[in-house]
């Protein structure tokens, strides 16, 4: 390694702990439980829409982007034109809904529209998928932080788990979406202003100012965008912007973890700004990643340097050293890559604590409607503590099943778990039909089963055409399906 371990454990510790402390002090007033939920809705839109943008960075933006540009070069912004579109979506089709109700938890909806089963089975779907998107995302942080720090000082995988995971419930347990948005918004700067510095820092080391590095990104050969040649491959245009538009609709609009900080605006109007100028920000915030990238390619290249995964090259080239224990970066860069790793992985599993804390709390125990205030806070902080340690658990068991991207492995699993989510709720959106209600977990169960038995095969059966991000659109049609044909009837008022 470059830099001294001790060195970057010293980083991350007052980093932390800079950032433990600024959530205790904003907790201090919290209100209760409301405040936990959604802020008590006082949030202000800017600071809502800035802190967005390290909850959906994680580790998985800060790692795997850049180590997907060899393979894939930059068509990752095709999906990301997709984002803007599917933010357009959620701010106009489903902000509204969630406002006129009301709502602490997104999937009460589904009981008002559906009726019990329907509830459980949208806020059950949910808890998978952030328990696994969430144990992806901290995996990936918390296995590029051992080989960096945690393994040179003799620090077992469990301990780096653990100590992870009491920091993040330290963060969250006490003020929830209140503490959440100032903190976030503060980590997305930290975060950006680390991407930028390494940018420059790299640059520098290659020898290039401004100019140079935007020419020498441009004639790489890995910074091609459009791919409008075969519609039969993953690449295809309209495959990435539509499943783009569709996972952040599934990801992002039917997720109490990533609209628990949008509904704690004050008003529908400031929600739906906070969620456009978010979305947007979404393409130059990527750009520098996949910029990131090329460059990190190409100095791999000219060192002679190879990496076992794509997910490897950013920690090697910051942390790394050569044969001869010459650093490939001076040690700023690793530092910079550590806090930047750091500060993505907190924002992102502190909030998907907070969101798996409300679901259960409230859809499940349904606690807010059996107890006062101080039974709700008792069981509140009881299921915070729960979902950590189930977090944890999920972390150590990914470390034995990692294999490729992680960032197509996370769009693999929102295919599967988010798919019933879409259907479910568009089906209530844009029908008036009624379901058996009882029928409904088992097809959101068999959707996805399908889904897996048409992905494994579709190459063979289809003519070469292989399924990709689009997974997540089938999965929805059939779920939407499998409603239809349990239909009673229209329903003579609508949710």
């Amino acid at each position: 390694m470059s830099s001294s371990p001790s060195i970057f454990l010293c980083v991350i510790a007052l980093y932390l702990a800079a950032v433990i402390g600024a959530a205790w002090w904003i907790a201090r007033k919290a209100q209760g439980s409301t405040d936990f939920w959604r802020g008590s809705r006082k949030s202000p839109w800017w600071a809502v829409a800035v802190a967005m943008v390290s909850t959906s960075i994680s580790g998985i933006t800060f790692v795997s982007v850049p180590g997907m540009v060899e393979a894939s070069q930059w068509s990752y912004l095709q999906m990301a034109l997709g984002f803007v579109a599917g933010y357009a979506v959620i701010a106009f089709v489903l902000l509204p809904l969630y406002y006129r109700w009301d709502l602490n938890s997104l999937y009460a909806w589904l009981e008002g529209r559906f009726g019990k089963w329907s509830h459980r089975t949208g806020a059950g779907f949910f808890l998978l998928s952030k328990i696994l998107l969430c144990g992806v995302r901290m995996y990936l942080t918390a296995i590029v932080l051992q080989l960096v720090v945690f393994d040179p000082l003799g620090i077992p995988f469990w301990v780096n788990v653990a100590a992870t995971m009491l920091c993040v419930w330290l963060y969250t347990f006490r003020g929830g979406v209140r503490s959440l948005v100032w903190t976030d918004m503060a980590q997305t700067l930290a975060l950006l202003t680390v991407v930028v510095l390494c940018l420059v820092q790299i640059g520098r080391v290659m020898g290039l100012d401004l100019g140079g590095m935007c020419g020498s990104i441009r004639d790489s050969g890995m910074s091609r965008i459009w791919f409008w040649d075969d519609w039969k491959e993953p690449a295809f245009f309209w495959k990435q912007f539509l499943a783009g538009m569709f996972t952040t609709i599934a990801m992002t609009g039917l997720d109490q973890d990533m609209m628990q900080k949008n509904l704690s605006c004050k008003t529908l109007r400031e929600s739906q700004k906070n969620m456009m100028i978010y979305g947007t920000a979404f393409i130059p915030v990527n750009l520098l990643f996949l910029a990131l990238g090329v460059l990190l390619y190409q100095f791999a290249a000219a060192q002679g340097l190879s990496v076992a995964r794509p997910d490897d090259l950013f920690p090697t080239v910051a942390c790394g050293a050569d044969a001869a224990g010459t650093p490939w970066m001076p040690p700023v860069v690793g530092l910079l890559f550590v806090l930047g790793l750091t500060a993505s992985a907190l924002s992102s599993s502190g909030s998907a604590l907070t969101a798996l804390t409300t679901t259960f709390t409230l859809d499940f125990l349904h606690a807010d409607r059996r107890q006062d205030e101080a039974g709700l806070r008792r069981t509140r902080r009881a299921v915070h503590a729960g979902a950590a340690v189930v977090l944890g658990l999920t972390i150590l068991g990914f470390r034995v099943i990692r294999d490729g991207s992680v960032i197509n492995a996370i769009y693999t699993v929102a295919g599967y778990t988010y798919g019933p989510l879409l259907g479910l709720f568009f089906f209530g959106i844009l029908t008036r039909r009624r379901v058996r209600d009882r029928w409904v977990p088992l097809i959101c169960l068999l959707s996805p089963v399908i889904c897996y038995v048409l992905s494994t095969h579709s190459a063979a059966w289809f003519g070469g055409y292989r399924i990709g991000f689009e997974l997540l659109l089938i999965n929805a049609a059939l779920t939407w399906l499998g409603l239809w044909l349990s239909g009673l009837g229209k329903q003579k008022s609508g949710a």
